[in-house]
């Protein structure tokens, strides 16, 4: 799937920023002096501004008597006038940091990133049934599943994957990320009452590969929006039986005083995908009632350390995955919040094979008549013929381990069949202590 979400305008005034003079003013003193930044490319790539209004913000400076010249005689400066602070702009960079450590670029302003999440929700994507299934095209899936799939990922909303373990419901996850496939603008951080929030973060965004500039070109076009933001692919956080509820909160440095961004700020304009939820230190209830606001209202509560609280956009497609029955780890109220609940089973027979083939084909198994029949004949009959879509990787993965320690070509067997089955599950023996 492709398309386009509206870019946020370039920046032309520095009142464009919708920051106020002292928080840009301290900003650009702290990163020339923790990053000896000199020149205004340098600084203007640091503060993510462009190049006129670094500029302007360097005379400012200047006139504040904060920052000084110091010439073009440099190596790296190109011929272009370096700066420095001043020993008045040296203490009040130490005043600004002492206050909070964060330098770099400009934040965005909390109702401008607002109203860009407005501009890229995850509830405009527009998903066809052939983007799902190309997406999807390395799994085998009953056509039934893409029917739900389809209007659960376009809508947006929160879906609940349940059903036993070992059937796709992480692959089906990545799947769904895969489908959506398009790019939003993430702000390198956003701020509030003066206070800085970091929201990128080079583990869950991947940004865009810059265009290629033609040097030929009489003027250089460069990335017309503003470069607070990051153009990324829509992004994806996952978490397990790791996540707690106050990974769910801003999260405080008090050593640096300044705020990171909780996981699902982070994943805002994609997907937050819970999997395994049962298996949490935290009840899957607390859990979801830590959702219900954001699921309904499409926005999050945060708190800063003051306990003041603020509204951010809360635009995340919230994919719930369990092994669990619902009804076992969850109320009525929390199931009526989660929009889409599908079930996850195991493959038909038919399926089975299907996933089987493909397997073996890939790993370089030859597959034999012979050994398939005692496999569905002789061994899932012992299981009640239950399937689930991780098997055929286990027992071909575990025949390849036996050929290679044995020492022969790879090949399939009714007793090599035996042998891999032996380790697809635990015997039910006891055992004395």
């Amino acid at each position: 799937m492709t398309q386009s979400v509206p870019a946020p305008a370039p920046l032309r005034r520095l009142e464009d920023t919708g920051l106020g003079p002292v928080l840009m003013r301290d900003l650009m003193l702290k990163t020339m002096f923790r990053t000896n930044s000199d020149t205004v490319t340098e600084l203007a790539q640091k503060i993510a501004l462009p190049l006129s209004l670094t500029q302007e913000l360097v005379d400012t400076l200047r006139q504040q008597r904060l920052v000084e010249a110091m010439g073009t005689l440099h190596a790296n400066s190109g011929g272009e006038m370096r700066f420095q602070l001043t020993d008045t702009g040296r203490d009040r960079a130490l005043d600004a940091l002492a206050q909070s450590e964060y330098y770099g670029a400009l934040p965005v302003p909390l109702e401008m990133y607002a109203a860009q999440m407005r501009q890229q929700s995850i509830r405009d994507i527009r998903l066809t049934r052939p983007d799902l299934v190309r997406a999807m095209g390395h799994l085998v899936l009953p056509p039934t599943l893409i029917d739900q799939l389809g209007p659960a990922v376009t809508s947006g909303r929160s879906i609940l994957m349940y059903g036993p373990p070992g059937n796709g419901k992480s692959s089906i996850s990545n799947g769904i990320r895969k489908a959506i496939g398009d790019r939003i603008y993430v702000p390198r951080a956003v701020e509030y009452a003066g206070q800085i929030i970091t929201v990128f973060d080079p583990i869950v965004h991947a940004p865009a590969p810059e265009p290629e500039e033609d040097p030929n070109a009489l003027r250089r076009s460069g990335r017309q929006y503003d470069q607070r933001y990051v153009l990324c692919d829509r992004p994806t956080v996952v978490t397990g039986g790791e996540l707690m509820v106050n990974m769910l909160d801003l999260t405080y440095n008090p050593t640096a005083r300044t705020y990171a961004a909780p996981l699902q700020m982070k994943a805002s304009g994609g997907i937050f995908i819970v999997d395994d939820l049962g298996r949490q230190a935290e009840p899957p209830q607390k859990l979801v009632n830590r959702w219900i606001v954001p699921l309904e209202e499409s926005r999050d509560i945060l708190a800063l350390q003051s306990g003041e609280k603020f509204e951010v956009p809360f635009d995340t497609l919230v994919i719930f995955s369990t092994n669990f029955h619902p009804n076992e780890i969850f109320d009525k109220a929390a199931l009526r919040r989660i929009f889409f609940k599908i079930k996850i089973d195991g493959p038909s027979q038919e399926d089975f094979l299907k996933i089987f083939s493909l397997v073996a084909q890939k790993r370089g198994m030859p597959l034999d008549e012979a050994s398939l029949i005692h496999l569905l004949k002789v061994k899932y009959p012992t299981i009640d013929n239950v399937y689930a879509n991780y098997q055929p990787v286990f027992l071909i993965d575990q025949m390849i381990s036996i050929c290679d320690f044995e020492g022969i070509p790879y090949r399939m067997t009714p007793a090599l069949i035996d042998r891999a089955w032996e380790n697809l599950f635990v015997r039910e023996d006891m055992i004395e202590h």
